[in-house]
C-alpha cells in the first residue's frame, strides 16, 4: 500500500481549517499536516476542541499524522531580534526580552506535544533556531570553541523539551534547514550527538533545503535511517550557469529570476524523487509524504493539485521478493 500523501497547511493560513480540508480533498490528498498557529491552538485544554478537529477531518475523509510548529520552534535557540516579532504570537513575544521569548517558546513547544497527543498524533515537526547560524561564514575566523558552545546551548535548551516530549509519548522532528542548528548532513549528526541521541529527537527530511547547498540529499536518508520521522516533498531548482544572486540569496525575495535557486512545485525542479522513494523504501519509512508547496511563480491551487498527482504517481512500495528468486534451481 502506498504512503499517505498529505498537504501541509501553513501555506494556506489565510483559509479556515474547513476550507483547507475541502480543498485538500478536492485536490486528491489523503490527509493534512496541521501548521501552527493558524489551524491549531495548542493552548486549548478542552477535549471537545480536539474532538471537533478530528470530526472535521473525518468529515472530509482526511487523516492526521503530524502537526508542525516551525515558527515558535525557531525562537527557542535563536538570537532574538525584531524579525521574530513578526512570526510569533504576541503572548510569546511579550516585551521582546530574548530569554523570556525563548522560555515561552519552549513552553509552547511542550504544549504542542500535548496537543499532538490529544489529536492522536505522535510526531511534531518544527525548527529549533540556532545561536550560531550567524557564524556560518568563517570570517572573521571562528574559533571551534564558539561552535561547540553553540551546540551546548542548543542541548541545554532542547533536552528538557525532548524529555517532556518523551514523557508525553511524542517525537520531535527537526526540519534540517538553513538557519537551524542542523542544516546539512554533518551538522545534523552533530546536533544528534549534542542531545546524546535522545530517543525523542529525529529529523523531518526535506530535500529542497539540501539540494541547492550541494548536499547529497539521498545519502542523508541512508545516514539517518532510524531518525527520519517525517518527510516533506518539496522541490527546488538551481541554475546550471552563474547568476547575479548566488547561493546565499543576495537579500532578494524568493521567486526573483536573478537568484541561483528557487523553490519549485514538486516535479518541476531538480530533486530526484525517484531515488528518494527508493531510499525511503530501503530504510522502511512508511510515514506520510507531506507536500510543503512553495513556488512563487505558480498559482498555489494548480501547484497543490499537480504536486499531489505527481507524488502519488512516483511513490511505490519495495518488492517483497527478489525478481530473480524464481530462477534458482533446487
Amino acid at each position: 500500500m502506498s504512503r499517505l500523501v498529505t498537504l501541509y497547511s501553513l501555506q494556506w493560513g489565510d483559509l479556515s481549517l474547513e476550507d483547507v480540508c475541502a480543498k485538500a480533498k478536492e485536490f486528491g490528498y489523503d490527509g493534512l499536516e496541521l501548521g501552527l498557529p493558524d489551524h491549531l491552538d495548542v493552548r486549548q485544554t478542552d477535549t471537545e476542541y480536539y474532538k471537533g478537529i478530528k470530526n472535521l477531518l473525518e468529515k472530509y475523509g482526511l487523516q492526521l499524522k503530524t502537526i508542525s510548529s516551525h515558527l515558535v520552534g525557531q525562537a527557542v535557540c535563536d538570537r532574538i531580534d525584531e524579525r521574530h516579532k513578526g512570526i510569533l504570537p504576541a503572548y510569546i513575544w511579550g516585551d521582546g526580552e530574548p530569554d523570556g521569548v525563548r522560555q515561552r517558546a519552549a513552553e509552547e513547544l511542550i504544549l504542542t506535544a500535548k496537543a499532538a497527543k490529544a489529536l492522536g498524533v505522535n510526531t511534531v515537526v518544527g525548527f529549533t533556531g540556532s545561536p550560531i547560524w550567524h557564524l556560518l561564514y568563517a570570517f572573521p575566523p571562528v574559533p571551534e570553541s564558539m561552535i561547540e558552545e553553540g551546540y551546548k546551548a542548543f542541548a541545554r535548551r532542547f533536552i528538557p523539551i525532548l524529555d517532556a516530549f518523551e514523557k508525553i509519548g511524542v517525537r520531535f522532528a527537526l526540519e534540517v534547514h538553513p538557519t537551524e542548528i542542523a542544516f546539512d548532513t554533518f551538522s545534523a549528526r552533530r546536533a544528534l550527538e549534542a542531545v546524546d541521541h535522545h530517543p525523542a529527537f529525529g529529523f523531518n527530511y526535506d530535500p529542497s533545503h539540501l539540494g541547492y547547498q550541494g548536499v547529497d540529499y539521498v545519502d542523508f536518508i541512508y545516514q539517518f535511517p532510524e531518525r527520519i520521522f517525517h518527510v516533506h516533498m518539496k522541490d527546488v531548482y538551481w541554475s546550471d550557469t552563474p547568476k547575479q544572486v548566488g547561493v546565499f540569496g543576495g537579500h532578494v525575495p524568493f521567486g526573483d529570476p536573478r537568484r541561483y535557486w528557487n523553490f519549485r512545485s514538486v516535479g518541476r525542479g531538480k530533486i530526484n524523487f525517484e531515488d528518494i522513494i527508493r531510499a525511503l523504501n530501503v530504510i522502511g519509512y512508511q510515514g506520510p509524504l507531506s507536500i510543503e508547496w512553495e513556488d512563487s511563480a505558480m498559482d498555489r491551487e494548480h501547484g497543490a493539485r499537480e504536486s499531489c498527482t505527481f507524488t502519488k504517481r512516483i511513490d511505490f512500495q519495495a518488492s517483497k521478493h527478489a525478481f530473480d528468486a524464481f530462477f534458482a534451481k533446487d
